[in-house]
C-alpha cells in the first residue's frame, strides 16, 4: 500500500460508500494508520492509498496516540470559514492556505459498527473536511487558482526529477 501523488488520476475516484464492516475493511484502516504515521501525516483517506472506499483516519494528537477512524463520515453542518493552511501527502512539498469550515458536525460510522455524531473545530475540522474532499475525488489544490495549480505540477515533477536523478545516481555507485 502506498500513497498515490498529483497528478494520478486515480486520486480522482469517488469513493464507495461502506456497506459492511469486514476484517479486511478493519485491517485497512489500520494499514492506512500505519502508513499514514510513517509519512508523518495526520490524515489519510483510502482513496489516497487506491483503495476506493468511503474510510478516513486521523490523529492530530502530539504524540500520534489518539487514531480516529471514520467510516461513511459525512459533514451535516458547517460554521464561518477561514483560511487555514494545509499541506496533503499526496501533492508533497506543497502548502497552500484554504478557506475552510472552522466548526463542523460530522457522522460517521467506527469500526465496531457504531454509528456517532460530532461537533469538533479547528485543526480536526479542517482535517475531517480535507479527507471527506478526498473520497470525493477532490484535493486541496482544487481550491487554488489555475496558475498556482500549475506552480504545483511544476513543483512536484522538479521533486520527481531531483529523486530519479538522485536514485539513478546511487544506483550508478
Amino acid at each position: 500500500m502506498q500513497v498515490l501523488t498529483f497528478p494520478n488520476p486515480k486520486l480522482r475516484t469517488k469513493a464507495q460508500k461502506i456497506l459492511k464492516i469486514t476484517p479486511e475493511i478493519k485491517k485497512t484502516l489500520d494499514d492506512m494508520l500505519k502508513i499514514m504515521y510513517q509519512k508523518k501525516g495526520v490524515g489519510l483517506a483510502a482513496t489516497q492509498v487506491d483503495v476506493h472506499l468511503a474510510m478516513i483516519v486521523i490523529d492530530i494528537s502530539e504524540k500520534q496516540n489518539q487514531p480516529l477512524k471514520l467510516i461513511n463520515p459525512v459533514i451535516i453542518n458547517k460554521s464561518d470559514t477561514q483560511d487555514e493552511e494545509e499541506g496533503c501527502l499526496s501533492v508533497p512539498g506543497f502548502r497552500a492556505d484554504i478557506k475552510r469550515a472552522q466548526n463542523i458536525t460530522y457522522t460517521a460510522t467506527d469500526e465496531n459498527n457504531k454509528e456517532t455524531t460530532k461537533d469538533v473545530t479547528g485543526l480536526m475540522a479542517v482535517c475531517i473536511q480535507h479527507e471527506i474532499d478526498h473520497l470525493k475525488g477532490k484535493l486541496f489544490i482544487d481550491y487554488l487558482s489555475n496558475a498556482k495549480r500549475q506552480k504545483v505540477r511544476t513543483l512536484i515533477k522538479k521533486n520527481q526529477n531531483n529523486k530519479n536523478n538522485k536514485n539513478n545516481k546511487n544506483n550508478k555507485q
